[in-house]
């Protein structure tokens, strides 16, 4: 479940402010997933990917770039 937060928090971000997907380390973004609302800490969960960022497949960067990423190209 907490991937599946995770995932729509990143969805959710650049959809409600494309030109601004510089997440700030201290973001909290608010999904429902399956009727229940989470409180995704997505600015530590980007800090922590950027971090990895070496070590991912070319497809996960891939993914990460097409939600505005571009450090992740």
């Amino acid at each position: 479940m907490r991937s599946t937060a995770r995932r729509a928090a990143g969805r959710a971000l650049p959809e409600k402010s494309p030109e601004h997907v510089a997440v700030p380390g201290a973001h909290v973004e608010t999904v429902v997933v399956d009727g229940q609302e989470h409180a995704v800490k997505l600015g530590v969960g980007v800090m922590n990917v950027k971090g990895r960022r070496a070590g991912l497949s070319a497809d996960r960067l891939a993914r990460l770039a097409a939600l505005g990423l571009d450090w992740a190209a």
